[in-house]
């Protein structure tokens, strides 16, 4: 009898420890509160290779190559661009004084246990996975109708449907006006988001009705005719390269002086990964440009020395694209932010479980928006560099609002953040942590301060939602 209550005890703490935007109903799965205009979070869960929750592949080995005096750099190349299948380096030091390239899709650099890429020569990147182009209309836009399509929807009215069918490859264009760029304090700065420009948001069909299109992955932001007209167009992208990747290597920097190149950087790639990675005192770590899309970046650990020295802005992990996991990987040492998001980036881009012992996730220029931090701990994070930070640049060139319709969720951090942009949401929720208050901005939303909430990760729970208990086993849960 003692036992029971004592169970129905544990039940209701539990129950009391429970998001108000995001919470388990009866049916065990996750239901959202949306604000006075539908906004919801949006499902974070299609983040990573192949949208989520599928296990990564192991290619067999195309070729094998074994360590060779002085610089290696054009020995594995070769291999690279030969290859269908794994390049793998078996173990030991390879001397590395050029930048290595997979442009094709179906190629993967692997290193055996042991094996370790030394950076030599001047400053420069070690890998670059890249295809080749951009996006290419194949049709003339069609405009979307609707007056106010809230964040986390996948349903809108476009003016004509007969020009699309499911499966459809779409990007989702928003031009970027003069009223809007005043409306979020962006109209004074000089950055990727201007007046001209067009914030595209990658996707693909799921069903049409008419002229009612449904999208496979909600809207990371509104669609707002106030201050845009938004349309939808068919895209074509021969250029883009999938099933791409990269994975266990130590890779170390040798370098005299600073380098302000990212060791590996990764665009127009689609289904790719970077895994089990142990990365030394390079300056900046692994940036994603804008044209990527499904990527995994798993178990990587990004270390620096304390006499390695500084440049500004560096950062660890720098994020663009859409669809983009960075899951359980670590900073050590000091010197560097962690994670920033740049110009264009489209949730839902996820950092799941992530560790550093200094600076947090921040963005580093407008405009982003869609990102989950998910159960981080950021332990020597301050004030001026809290653990999340979802903030207005409000000095400088860069300066406006850089990110909206974002989540903490579960994060540990001695700071954090987050404040409200004009007519958007940021949230933080079950974070342990003081809240930092920006001058005049009000907080975002501050919901369940100092408590964890249910489900300990929403990333998680939300891939278990949609595709069931498997996807979680697939990523190593």
């Amino acid at each position: 009898m003692r036992l029971a209550f004592w169970g129905l005890a544990v039940c209701a703490l539990y129950a009391q420890v429970i998001s108000e935007w995001a919470f388990e109903g009866p049916d065990h799965r996750l239901h959202y509160r949306p604000d006075t205009r539908g906004n919801t979070f949006i499902d974070f869960s299609f983040a990573g290779y192949r949208a989520g929750g599928v296990r990564l592949p192991s290619p067999a080995a195309a070729q094998r190559l074994s360590p060779a005096p002085g610089d290696n750099t054009a020995r594995i190349q070769a291999a690279l661009d030969h290859a269908n299948g794994a390049v793998v380096l078996a173990s030991g030091e390879y001397e590395v004084a050029g930048t290595l390239h997979i442009t094709r899709g179906g190629v993967l650099l692997r290193g055996e246990k042991g094996a370790v890429i030394r950076l030599t020569g001047t400053p420069h990147r070690f890998l670059e996975i890249c295809g080749a182009g951009a996006w290419h209309e194949d049709a003339p836009p069609v405009a979307i109708v609707d007056d106010y399509v809230p964040a986390g929807y996948t349903a809108f009215h476009v003016r004509d449907g007969s020009a699309f069918q499911p499966g459809d490859h779409v990007l989702v264009l928003r031009p970027v006006t003069a009223e809007w760029l005043k409306f979020v304090g962006l109209d004074k700065t000089q950055s990727a988001i201007h007046v001209g420009s067009v914030i595209r948001t990658d996707r693909v069909i799921d069903t049409v009705e008419g002229n009612r299109i449904m999208l496979e992955i909600p809207l990371s932001e509104p669609l707002d005719s106030r201050y845009t007209s938004a349309s939808l167009v068919r895209y074509s992208f021969p250029g883009r390269i999938t099933e791409v990747g990269v994975e266990g290597l130590r890779i170390v920097a040798s370098f005299q002086g600073v380098g302000t190149e990212p060791a590996l950087f990764l665009d127009a790639v689609e289904d790719g990964w970077i895994r089990d990675l142990d990365i030394q005192d390079t300056q900046n770590g692994i940036a994603i440009g804008p044209t990527a899309k499904c990527l995994t970046v798993a178990n990587v650990r990004i270390s620096h020395s304390p006499s390695q020295p500084v440049s500004d802005p560096p950062a660890d992990f720098a994020l663009q694209g859409t669809q983009i996991l960075v899951d359980r990987c670590r900073v050590a040492g000091h010197g560097t932010w962690p994670v920033v998001t740049d110009s264009g980036a489209v949730g839902p881009i996820v950092v799941l479980n992530f560790t550093a012992d200094h600076g947090g996730v921040s963005p580093r220029e407008p405009w982003a928006t869609g990102l989950l931090v998910d159960a981080g701990k950021f332990p020597g994070a301050t004030e001026r560099n809290p653990g999340v930070s979802f903030y207005n640049r409000s000095a400088g060139s860069a300066g406006g609002w850089a990110i909206a319709w974002s989540v903490a969720w579960n994060v540990t951090s001695p700071f954090f953040l987050v404040p409200q942009p004009p007519g958007a949401l940021n949230w933080c929720v079950g974070c342990i942590g003081a809240p930092v208050a920006m001058y005049g901005v009000p907080n975002g939303i501050l919901d369940s301060p100092g408590k964890m909430v249910e489900p300990p990760n929403l990333y998680l729970h939300q891939l278990r939602d949609r595709i069931g208990p498997d996807a979680l086993k697939n990523i190593g849960y």
